[in-house]
């Protein structure tokens, strides 16, 4: 198991040059067991080609920082700038997202050759303001931005080999889970009254986790566990995808719509599921995984409770250690609970909260505010981090978010119900 971590922190001149070369590696290193052929493909508008994720990192590192800090240094290749920017409209156009899998070019091989470029240059850059606190900030964001993208090419590339017919593995060498009982679920009772919310500002965090203020906290219990795919089970056979009664009006539309009836990634049986590793049977004791937020709400009412507010969450899961079932495992799926109450790892957690900003929320400035803030409308907030979420990359103020039908992340369901018994 990863064992805790701090946040990518970039202080001195000592760490900041040895940081961004492990994480920098790391990405590419994720990539070993790929074909130039399977870096390519965009199996649905929300996935993005692993070849793009590569690109689009070095993109980062080349418009937000060397642009601004490195005189004299000149692009890469002009025609990156608008092939490569993800949303940053203050920074220009750029290509659209649902179009990516259309770009044959540039190649892999050119796009390995451009995070040479970049990183040359980076390294030069580095040894020069290394000692720059606001430089080192952006430097910290950087890494973390790519972090995020280390992530996000392992669930994208998850999606594209389950349309495969021959269902390829990604890894076929990644560890199997520990087959064990789940323990006993429980509801632990929560802390009632006024509790801080947020980063405490002792370590890097995303503008959206800030300022740190006050939140009022109903009594109220929060489960010992992730649910898991058993109890989900049991979900599917009561009938729980055709009662309207246990669905929000969006979540009734789209499983109707969609003909959703399980999990993504579930076989038609119930018996099997498809993972990095490739196909695998279900373990029943595992946490379930790749259900909306429309899934979880629904099973959450089946059940008579409900799913923690982010507050709740976070409340619980300060007092815990920050560690569990993350990247560095190498399972790349969920695990059985063990004598953890997985608040870290495995799965991001639906809460029932809203993706808003906090009192007094102010975003970075210039185009690095488009990171966080504009998305803060029509989507629900997760905590936590999943399985193929590097260790030094989550704490407990940690706020991401998705909407409410999106399933390719590795997301899950923690229980909570209102009051003290």
């Amino acid at each position: 198991m990863a064992s805790s971590a701090e946040s990518v922190e970039c202080d001195s001149s000592q760490t900041l040059p040895l940081e961004f070369q492990r994480v920098r590696k790391t990405t590419v290193d994720l990539c070993a067991t790929l074909a130039p052929e399977d870096t390519v493909v965009q199996s649905m508008p929300d996935v993005s080609p692993t070849k793009w994720h590569l690109a689009h990192v070095t993109w980062f590192w080349e418009r937000f920082v060397l642009e601004s800090y490195l005189d004299g240094y000149r692009r890469f290749n002009e025609n990156y700038d608008f092939l490569l920017n993800s949303y940053y409209y203050t920074a220009g156009q750029m290509h659209p997202r649902s179009r990516r899998g259309l770009l044959s070019r540039p190649t892999l091989a050119q796009v390995i050759a451009y995070r040479d470029h970049v990183d040359q240059a980076m390294s030069r850059l580095i040894e020069q303001r290394a000692d720059d606190e606001e430089f080192a900030f952006l430097i910290a964001l950087g890494l973390n931005h790519e972090q995020q993208h280390q992530e996000l090419l392992l669930t994208d590339i998850k999606h594209v080999f389950s349309v495969n017919p021959m269902l390829p593995a990604f890894d076929a060498s990644l560890a199997t889970p520990p087959k064990r009982p789940a323990p006993e679920h429980r509801y632990l009772p929560g802390k009632p009254g006024i509790m801080k919310i947020g980063a405490t500002g002792e370590a890097f965090c995303f503008d959206n986790e800030t300022p740190r203020h006050e939140a009022l906290l109903h009594p109220h219990r929060v489960g010992s566990r992730l649910v898991t795919n058993g109890e989900f089970r049991e979900f599917i056979e009561d009938g729980g995808y055709g009662r309207s009664d246990l669905w929000l009006s969006d979540g009734w539309a789209a499983i109707n719509e969609r003909g959703w009836q399980r999990p993504l990634y579930w076989s038609e049986n119930l018996e099997s599921e498809f993972t990095l590793a490739g196909l695998r049977d279900i373990d029943d004791s595992a946490p379930v995984t790749h259900v909306s937020y429309y899934e979880a709400d629904a099973f959450a009412r089946w059940t008579g409770k409900r799913l923690p507010t982010e507050f709740e969450w976070e409340a619980a899961a300060a007092a815990e250690p920050v560690e569990g079932n993350l990247m560095e495992s190498r399972y790349w799926h969920p695990v059985t609970a063990g004598d953890t109450a997985q608040f870290f790892g495995d799965v991001w957690e639906w809460t029932s909260s809203s993706y808003a900003p906090y009192p007094g929320f102010r975003p970075l400035a210039g185009s690095l505010g488009e990171y966080n803030g504009k998305f803060m409308c029509n989507q629900m907030t997760v905590r936590g981090g999943s399985c193929v979420t590097a260790a030094d990359h989550i704490r407990p103020s940690y706020r991401s978010f998705f909407y409410p039908d999106q399933r390719w992340q590795f997301l899950g369901i923690r229980l909570a119900c209102d009051g003290e018994d």
